[in-house]
């Protein structure tokens, strides 16, 4: 087993404080703003922490053994099943209202005065751009796996290109939060369809930098042919976020539109 590691609970208590620190901001801005920089900082630091002792154990102490990689590989399973659900609600949400709208949004679903997006302009667009990019990261996995030669050339490649898709990606998504004709404020459609692919857009960021600390450590050789695990929890991941976003074109683009 690993050492016992202080970076999960202070993670933890420090994204608590920081989120607290989100509501004072909204009723007491001066004290609210204080609290979000301070225990975003903790934050950071208690990641950047916990993050360099992994790495540390995994690539130079070798004390991730196939019983400790079987944990790491259940735990960021149930993660993944957490952020399932996360999102479940979302779509329960949706459902709930679209299925059967109320009197007081028309009894039409989208309501009366919602333009929606042209899924055929850029919701389709960045389909294609994020499965792509899933089918980039596939390629780099087939590469470490595969080949595990001296020449990275392909590797390095794929992932850069994986990147640069999501990253284009996120910038398409803001262009479409700008050019949106409804905000967060505008009835039930406008708070569901901007707390979802808001926290999608969200999980797309967290996702870029996960991979991009995988790059980092490609250049560094950390990753082997049989011991790739954080390259790997990045692709699930990836892929999770991919699953997501088809899930949201189809229903609340296409069908919802």
């Amino acid at each position: 087993m690993v050492d016992p590691s202080p970076w999960p609970i202070i993670t933890a208590f420090s994204l608590f404080n920081t989120l607290t620190g989100l509501i004072l901001f909204f009723h007491f801005k001066n004290i609210g703003i204080f609290l979000v920089i301070y225990n975003f900082i903790i934050l950071v630091l208690s990641v950047e922490s916990w993050f360099t002792d992994i790495i540390r154990e995994a690539t130079f102490e070798g004390k991730h053994t196939r019983s400790v990689q079987k944990g790491l590989r259940l735990g960021m399973i149930l993660f993944i099943a957490s952020e399932v659900m996360f999102f479940f609600s979302f779509f329960w949400g949706y459902f709930h209202f679209a299925l059967s709208p109320a009197i007081e949004i028309g009894c039409i679903w989208p309501p009366y005065g919602i333009q929606v997006f042209n899924y055929l302009h850029v919701p389709l667009y960045n389909t294609f751009v994020l499965l792509l990019s899933g089918v980039c990261v596939t390629w780099t996995h087939n590469e470490v796996v595969l080949k595990n030669s001296k020449n990275k050339f392909n590797t390095y490649f794929s992932l850069i290109l994986t990147l640069l898709l999501a990253i284009h990606f996120t910038y398409w998504q803001l262009k479409e939060y700008i050019m949106s004709s409804f905000s967060i404020a505008d009835s039930v459609y406008g708070s569901i369809f901007f707390m979802a692919t808001g926290f999608h857009g969200f999980h797309v960021i967290l996702g870029t930098l996960f991979l991009s600390s995988c790059f980092f450590r490609l250049i560094r050789f950390h990753f082997t042919r049989n011991h790739h695990l954080g390259l790997e929890f990045a692709i699930w991941y990836w892929h999770f976020v991919d699953v997501v976003w088809i899930f949201l074109f189809i229903f609340v683009y296409v069908w919802g539109g």
